[in-house]
């Protein structure tokens, strides 16, 4: 739990959160740093795109493969596209260690016991981590299906592992996470023989439920199952990037409705 994001707010709580201490409330406060945090995310993003980086956030449970995921889209993409890393954990550098071990630059940002990042951590991190040349920036923020989705931090896409060694129905336990990706992957489908409960179908239905029709791939990053669609995803939405930037556009993750009822088992 940390203190900015809000989820030290709770139903049994929450009303002492609007109880006024010497003229501001907990909530207010919370909303004033939610639009400082949209403020420097549109500024990240004008960043971006002047210098023509598709950046793309992946959100995910802890241990769902992004990392892995990361690593084996390095190998595949490396000759034909400049990749860099932004690495988000509230601990140790591991990560950014793994990908700099493929070639890559990668900034790693630690959070101490903040469980997300924020626009304004993403901003300091460049300061340390040139675009210049770039074509992909990930971001791999903490693992956490809760807070993460609720924090702009200037990318183009959103996109959310589901690990099948977590239960089918997580899009319908953390559905404003599932609710903000704009492609969800399915990751570690090596093991599916393994895991009988995991009903690829039916986690895609949850994601439906949501009113989400972004893709949802199938892919094991250990043995390459399903990785050529994920590279395709990434080709086609770098392409239409480049094509609105040329047209002096841009984009931002697509924000969706609230869905049908969250409790109902899809068909």
């Amino acid at each position: 739990m940390c203190n900015t994001c809000g989820c030290n707010i709770t139903p049994g709580n929450r009303k002492h959160a609007y109880t006024p201490v010497a003229g501001t409330t907990a909530v207010s406060v919370l909303q004033n740093l939610l639009a400082k945090n949209d403020d420097q995310a549109a500024h990240n993003r004008a960043h971006f795109d002047q210098h023509g980086v598709l950046t793309i956030n992946l959100m995910s449970a802890p241990g769902s493969g992004k990392t892995t995921l990361l690593e084996a889209t390095i190998e595949t993409l490396k000759d034909a596209f400049r990749i860099g890393v932004i690495e988000g954990d509230l601990a140790t550098e591991n990560d950014a260690a793994r990908i700099r071990a493929k070639g890559v630059p990668a900034h790693q940002i630690t959070t101490g016991s903040a469980c997300h990042l924020d626009a304004h951590m993403v901003h300091e991190a460049l300061h340390h981590f040139p675009l210049e040349g770039l074509d992909f920036l990930f971001i791999e923020n903490v693992g956490n299906l809760v807070c993460p989705a609720s924090f702009d931090l200037g990318q183009h896409r959103n996109v959310t592992l589901l690990s099948v060694t977590e239960g089918d129905d997580k899009p319908a336990k953390y559905p404003v996470m599932f609710r903000a990706a704009d492609c969800v992957l399915l990751t570690k489908c090596d093991l599916l023989p393994l895991l009988e409960d995991f009903d690829p179908a039916r986690a895609e239905g949850y994601v439906r439920n949501l009113a989400n029709d972004a893709p949802v791939l199938r892919l094991s990053a250990r043995n390459g199952q399903g990785l050529n669609a994920w590279f395709d995803w990434l080709r086609q939405t770098r392409a239409q990037q480049q094509a609105r930037l040329a047209a002096g556009g841009t984009t931002r993750p697509k924000a969706r409705p609230e869905g049908a009822p969250l409790n109902e088992t899809p068909a």
